[in-house]
């Protein structure tokens, strides 16, 4: 059965109601949730109206556009959903996109590719494009612009008050600082005004190798030597997944250790700074081109079906190769669970000082975990590889850190959290929005 709050015009579901279960479906399936209430939002009248519900009932808050990033499973409260939200607007004049709070990545290239623009998304189109951007945004031209979120010029959001605001950098300095670094932990944000960029086509693609005929901790080792040489216009990452022996898969990865160099390159000289990574060894693939903007998610070509998984994330000054290597070794085909390796060369645009909280930016590279199974499997293979690897400092990234460790502990540094949690005393004094990483002090 339906719930209709006939003051506030409100749908509210409960467990038993039809659509109940389905407003909860995401594309994280490794966490459980059975909120007490779901409200299925389709404006942002509508989430005013269930966030001054929530507040008055005593209900913490979490919101789901797409459910990639959820931090765990929880029992009670109330459930946002905003995947309704799907609104976007293109000015091509202002070089700017108005997205809604359940707008996804893919929509916005689409939008985007007829005026030669482009968004600073991710590398997988079915993200949200607003969740993704709160958490700071690292994307597949990140090292040329920057985070997603130091091109956003107006926030609007519900905050604990149950008021609608319209936040740019000039009205509300402070909060437009924390909203963008700290995820969904002030409000809800109903719409993002992004800035785009003039891009239309660019040089990338996948170079893998045969994990098992390469040494992948060479392959890491000549990764981090070409690194050194590269523009800063060049983003790039580097990849290790064993496949497993399934009959889903396409016979090419079937049961093979796949070892990668991903790149992005808006440049005309792509061919010429990417040649020194074919003297690694035969390819087992080479992807490597130049393509429309559109087709930029073939570059890392991210699983698009709903699963379970588990990982954390860290950001590092530098690069340990041998360290690293031990890191392979640990999380290859002989690891008990499947594991997914990614390094990301950091630098460049990206360590450009901005008016937001995205922390950790002299980090030179960010290293990710992936695996499935179950979550204490997965932490014991993750968390002894992570300390290995980062010699006891926790530096987190918000937007990778996937429900494997301490949900608040290393996603900024003194500071900003200290800061954070003063605006967080402002505008949510009640934590009516504890559903996430926290940023309390």
């Amino acid at each position: 059965m339906t719930y209709v709050d006939d003051h506030l015009d409100l749908t509210l579901l409960r467990p038993g109601d039809t659509g109940y279960d389905g407003e909860l479906a995401g594309f994280q399936l490794g966490f459980a949730q059975r909120p007490a209430v779901v409200v299925p939002a389709r404006s942002a009248a509508d989430v005013v109206a269930a966030v001054r519900y929530a507040a008055a009932a005593g209900l913490p808050v979490g919101v789901q556009a797409t459910g990639h990033g959820l931090p765990g499973g929880y029992e009670g409260g109330m459930l946002i959903g905003t995947r309704r939200m799907d609104g976007v607007t293109v000015d091509p004049e202002a070089r700017t996109v108005r997205v809604q709070a359940g707008v996804r990545w893919g929509q916005v290239v689409a939008a985007a590719e007829p005026y030669g623009l482009a968004p600073l998304n991710g590398s997988a189109p079915s993200v949200g494009a607003v969740s993704y951007t709160l958490g700071g945004g690292l994307g597949l031209l990140a090292r040329e612009f920057g985070y997603a979120a130091d091109h956003v010029r107006r926030l609007e959001l519900v905050t604990a008050d149950g008021e609608l605001r319209r936040v740019t950098l000039d009205s509300d300095p402070e909060l437009y600082w924390a909203l963008l670094g700290a995820g969904q932990n002030l409000g809800i944000v109903t719409e993002l005004e992004i800035g785009l960029v003039p891009v239309r086509t660019l040089y990338g693609g996948s170079l893998a190798f045969d994990g098992r005929m390469v040494d992948p901790a060479a392959v890491l080792r000549a990764y981090e030597d070409w690194t050194r040489t590269v523009p800063d216009g060049l983003t790039s990452s580097f990849a290790a997944v064993p496949y497993p022996d399934l009959p889903a898969l396409p016979p090419q990865l079937r049961g093979r250790y796949v070892v990668s160099v991903r790149v992005a390159h808006t440049g005309a000289d792509g061919e010429r700074i990417t040649a020194p990574l074919r003297e690694i060894g035969p390819p087992l693939s080479d992807s490597l081109r130049e393509m429309p903007y559109a087709e930029s998610h073939t570059i890392h070509s991210d699983p698009d079906f709903p699963h379970a998984y588990y990982g954390d994330s860290a950001v590092l000054r530098d690069l340990d190769v041998e360290r690293a290597g031990e890191l392979l070794r640990a999380t290859g085909p002989e690891a008990d669970l499947m594991c997914v390796v990614q390094i990301n060369h950091l630098g460049g645009a990206l360590a450009r000082p901005a008016p937001n909280a995205v922390p950790y930016r002299d980090g030179r590279f960010l290293a990710r975990l992936l695996t499935a199974g179950d979550r204490e499997r997965a932490r014991a293979v993750l968390d002894p590889v992570f300390a290995r690897l980062t010699e006891g400092t926790v530096r987190r990234s918000l937007n990778f850190a996937f429900g494997a460790g301490d949900r608040g502990a290393g996603l900024y540094d003194p500071e900003t959290r200290k800061r954070l949690a003063r605006v967080k005393e402002t505008y949510d004094p009640a934590n009516l929005f504890r559903r996430n990483y926290g940023v309390s002090a």
